[in-house]
């Protein structure tokens, strides 16, 4: 198949190991964090780091857009359904993310035993609108999550329902931006990096250019790769090979898909819909200042935040739930003490077992254990 086997090929993997051991100095200790969960879904599954030398060390990060949403903004997504009879529609990982008192939004549906919301799955922002359309008599709230790859499909169906004139539709927008929490954890002392492993699918919205104020201003490589295992031990070895030259530059292996300037009409489209947040709450890393999006003015008719007077309120995790440390790269999931027991898919404590891009997800159901490294 082509552009997919060419790049799961055992045996070329096995050429990459042995290159990126041969290159991976033995005095030294390389740490490299993967900030995308498709490229920790993409190591666990194909069982990257067995192929890696001891001392080359992968961390997860953040960037699962459903794990790093705190309990709060969920909270908002079922007060809107228990209190103001919303329909609540919202993307299928979402829906089993713990909230407050017990709930999640696929307990507040109105399902035999729920308490009686209307909650749907939906699998583009396009199909909360034709709901909107298709229940003129209800109020439609579209729960938008995730970082700037699903930005610009929120801003069309924002623009499509201020050109309908719809007035049953809104937008609990919560969407995110990599490169905020890139500078989050670099300004963080607890874990120490050498580089990053840039994310791909966002990339190509963005472009590889955010990314080089890390190399410059931090001294921090960044290699954007893409969600194949040969693409992430390709950018592995970029990484390495960096790190021994002394160099930090922003380098692109997923070339084929993401450009230095990125998806210039989605970057506009964006720009002319939402504005920077002067801070948001991010599940494990707190508030960080301008690093989500909010409606504009002129859109603001359309921000369910306003329309329904929703206050945000801060909520801390389940005391016995590590993802808070996990999402920061403190910690492996195998670690918590929940991990596979007590909290697993069919029970989730936390949202980093939730999502199928969460750590704790990807670890549990590919089996792999780990590099342990002292």
């Amino acid at each position: 198949m082509k552009y997919i086997d060419e790049f799961r090929d055992g045996r070329l993997a096995q050429g990459l190991a042995a290159a990126i051991a041969a290159e991976a100095r033995p005095e030294r200790r390389y740490s490299f964090m993967e900030f995308c969960g498709g490229h920790t879904h993409a190591i666990s599954r194909y069982g990257v780091t067995d192929l890696l030398p001891p001392r080359v060390r992968m961390i997860h990060g953040p960037g699962c857009p459903v794990c790093v949403l705190p309990i709060g903004r969920v909270d908002l997504a079922i007060r809107l359904v228990l209190e103001q009879g919303v329909i609540l529609c919202s993307y299928g990982d979402c829906l089993r993310v713990p909230a407050s008192d017990g709930l999640s939004l696929l307990r507040a549906r109105g399902a035999p035993g729920a308490r009686g919301g209307d909650v749907r799955m939906v699998y583009a922002a396009t199909d909360a609108l034709r709901i909107a359309r298709e229940n003129p008599d209800r109020q439609v709230v579209f729960f938008a999550i995730g970082f700037e790859t699903t930005t610009p499909p929120t801003a069309v169906v924002v623009r499509q329902a201020a050109a309908l004139g719809l007035e049953n539709f809104s937008v609990l927008c919560c969407h995110v931006l990599t490169p905020a929490a890139m500078h989050c954890i670099l300004a963080a002392t607890e874990v120490q990096l050498d580089g990053f492993i840039g994310p791909a699918h966002v990339s190509t919205v963005i472009g590889s250019q955010p990314y080089e104020v890390f190399a410059r201003r931090h001294g921090k490589p960044v290699v954007i790769a893409g969600f194949e295992p040969l693409d992430v031990m390709q950018a592995i070895l970029m990484l390495v090979r960096q790190v021994n030259e002394g160099r930090s530059a922003v380098e692109n292996e997923y070339a084929r898909a993401v450009t230095r300037a990125g998806n210039r009409k989605a970057q506009a489209l964006v720009d002319s819909v939402f504005e920077l947040r002067p801070s948001f709450e991010w599940r494990g890393l707190g508030g960080i200042e301008k690093s989500a999006l909010a409606l504009r003015r002129e859109f603001a008719a359309f921000d369910a935040e306003k329309r329904f007077d929703l206050a945000y309120r801060v909520v801390p995790d389940h005391p016995a739930c590590d993802c808070g440390a996990i999402l920061r790269g403190m910690q492996e999931p195998r670690d918590c003490r929940l991990f596979g027991t007590v909290c697993a898919p069919q029970n989730p404590v936390g949202a980093c077992m939730v999502s199928a891009e969460g750590a704790c997800a990807a670890l549990y159901a590919y089996g792999r254990e780990r590099q342990r490294h002292a």
